[in-house]
């Protein structure tokens, strides 16, 4: 098939792909059929490995490679995306930037740009924030959940073998099987194993509540001289990742005096309560809807602007607890950050939001 006889120049296929399943491979198989190029935008990207995103950006894009011939390869564009959970305006520059950076090269005339997706992901909400692109739907694959694949890989080592050997060909194509029979064993998937096994706990502490929890947390970002005041934790879920000091709220507690305490209790910040309260500079409720593993978690983030000084405020270990430290700004990267820590930073410091370089 010519150039010429292509529908569109360019169509634009927006996706998680963890992992990748024949659900998603109808849609790029349809959109090389209408399309000279197919640019897959892999959201996510450069975040810290969970039970919602497991594989990495490279991961992922070799396992969306190996479904595919040298001849459609050449013809996919496969590009990382970094999410914005809390503006909406800064994803739709990026994807925007991304498009046009790719298809506009080649065409001395406006290039003719679609929007493609299965009939129930490609959501109006989405089509609304390209009104400029054209919309392709494609019927959905059913009976395919990527969160229900997740779970069977990593409920225990028996799921994951069983559901990889016997089951896996309805849901997964077969290179993506063969590279997660890889991965499964490794460390990255021991640990994500451990968290789904505290996941299920969790799920059934709760099970008789007469409705889903919500959950009430609070999270301090606190500010100092190009430094953030952040802990490494210590323990599963995101065992090893950087994160915002904070916790639940007590049932008789408000939202500030929870911040507070868990300052001083859980990295012994050695800064006076009124410099905190007059170092206050804004507060949010973070809401995304799968920012936890817990399930539906609300976080309220106070921001901490203290003056700059030449030495940092001091932190007292705290036994058992997780380890504070001061991180420069510049070292701040999404994947090194738990559930969605560096978003809230970003929030109230206007961090780039382009990691194309990284």
């Amino acid at each position: 098939m010519s150039d010429t006889d292509h529908e569109f120049d360019c169509l634009v296929f927006i996706g998680r792909f963890q992992p990748p399943h024949l659900g998603h491979l109808a849609v790029i198989n349809e959109a090389l059929r209408h399309a000279r190029q197919v640019i897959v935008l892999v959201g996510s990207a450069w975040q810290a490995r969970s039970l919602r995103n497991p594989w990495r950006f490279d991961e992922r894009q070799a396992l969306l490679r190996s479904c595919f011939d040298e001849e459609e390869n050449a013809r996919l564009e496969i590009v990382p995306l970094l999410d914005a959970l809390y503006n909406d305006d800064v994803w739709v520059r990026d994807v925007q930037r991304k498009v046009r950076d790719i298809a506009g090269h080649h065409h001395a005339r406006l290039p003719r740009i679609g929007l493609i997706g299965a009939s129930r992901g490609q959501s109006s909400y989405y089509l609304s924030l390209f009104p400029q692109w054209e919309s392709v739907s494609v019927p959905l694959v059913e009976g395919i959940s990527a969160s229900q694949i997740r779970e069977r890989l990593f409920r225990s080592p028996s799921s994951s073998e069983d559901y990889l050997s016997t089951g896996a060909t309805h849901d997964l194509p077969p290179g993506v099987c063969e590279a997660l029979r890889d991965f499964a064993g490794d460390e990255a998937h021991l640990q994500l194993m451990e968290e789904q096994k505290l996941l299920e706990q969790y799920r059934q502490a709760w099970a008789n509540a007469p409705y889903p929890p919500i959950f009430v947390t609070v999270n301090a970002v606190v500010v100092q001289s190009g430094h953030v005041l952040l802990v490494r934790r210590t323990a599963a879920p995101g065992k090893g990742l950087l994160a915002l000091p904070g916790g639940f709220i007590n049932p008789h507690e408000r939202l500030l005096d929870a911040c507070l305490r868990e300052l001083r209790e859980r990295v012994r910040l050695k800064v006076p309560e009124p410099v905190l309260k007059g170092s206050l500079r804004g507060q949010r409720l973070f809401d995304e809807p799968h920012r936890s593993w817990r399930g539906r978690t609300l976080a309220e983030a106070f921001y901490f602007a203290l003056r700059p000084d030449q030495q940092l405020p001091q932190l007292k270990p705290v036994k058992g607890g997780d380890h504070a430290r001061w991180v420069p700004l510049a070292e701040l990267e999404p994947d090194s950050l738990f559930e969605d820590h560096f978003f809230i930073i970003q929030n109230f410091l206007g961090l780039p939001a382009d990691f194309s370089g990284i």
